[in-house]
């Protein structure tokens, strides 16, 4: 039962059960002394309002929110940061005043991951081409946005999902330069980019691979996959046997997770390197 003394929060997907965010947050309440519980729980799309609906019945404070429900999810809330505002999804709601408010914190945490593992990587960054038009597909592109990044491409199976990115892009900066590409034309964009990010759950364990060839890519060039079970996916290993700098998806995972727990908990975490090999190890050993 949730009580001021112990708070109870969520994540919830579909599917969920890959997710490491119980782990990561019950890390910090224990490491942290702090009471409460956070707790994963599967939710199909046709059931995202009832559940969100019912925080308070269930008592719940607040939680998060992955595939496929961010815009869903940003849909239903009464509140929102003017981040989530910006990128119409959301990632991290919560119960204010009897209403459900919600936050994205997935560019903070995809721009801290990048910043960690490719230093510098935006300092000649001309051209990034994002593959998916969903919920993290935006914060990407938002973050993308904010560094400078002069011309993005989005690759997507449905055309229309990708354009309604590149309305988001001209909201967020009016002449940025994006533009919407079918996979047929995958090589010829990648010949000219600087950066390749998997936003889809393409190549996630129990999930269609993603099947693209990185040969067009130039040598300097780097890949970012927001996927982290596996640890490693096919996309990144593709990569590294290229030479190429990668960067895996749970450097955003662990870095988007911060504001949530600082709001559903009362205390600022840090991600730590023990935390970071706890996670590791976990998804290493597929439990």
């Amino acid at each position: 039962m949730n009580t001021p003394e112990h708070p109870r929060a969520f994540v919830i997907g579909w599917p969920i059960s890959h997710s490491r965010s119980p782990l990561i947050h019950n890390y910090w309440l224990k490491s942290l002394g702090l009471p409460g519980s956070y707790e994963k729980t599967a939710v199909p799309p046709e059931a995202l309002e009832g559940f969100l609906g019912s925080l308070n019945e269930q008592g719940l404070v607040g939680g998060n929110v992955t595939l496929p429900h961010k815009e869903g999810a940003f849909a239903l809330c009464a509140k929102t940061s003017p981040s989530a505002q910006a990128l119409q999804a959301v990632n991290t709601v919560w119960m204010e005043a009897g209403e459900l408010c919600g936050d994205n914190t997935d560019v903070v945490g995809f721009l801290a991951s990048l910043d960690a593992d490719i230093p510098d990587w935006d300092k000649a960054c001309e051209k990034a081409v994002v593959l998916g038009a969903g919920g993290a597909a935006r914060a990407i592109i938002a973050g993308l946005i904010g560094r400078g990044v002069e011309r993005i491409t989005i690759i997507n199976r449905s055309r229309e999902r990708a354009e309604e990115l590149v309305t988001l892009a001209h909201r967020i900066r009016p002449d940025q330069a994006v533009a919407v590409a079918d996979y047929a034309t995958l090589p010829r964009e990648l010949a000219a980019a600087n950066l390749l990010v998997n936003t889809t759950s393409l190549g996630m364990r129990g999930q269609p691979p993603l099947d693209i060839g990185l040969e067009p890519l130039p040598d300097h060039a780097a890949v970012a996959d927001i996927v982290y079970v596996p640890l490693e996916t096919a996309l990144i290993t593709s990569a590294k046997a290229r030479g190429l700098k990668t960067s895996g998806g749970l450097g955003m995972l662990l870095n988007q997770a911060v504001p949530g727990f600082e709001r559903w908990f009362g205390k600022k975490p840090v991600v730590t390197p023990a935390l970071r090999a706890l996670v590791e190890a976990d998804i290493r050993g597929g439990s």
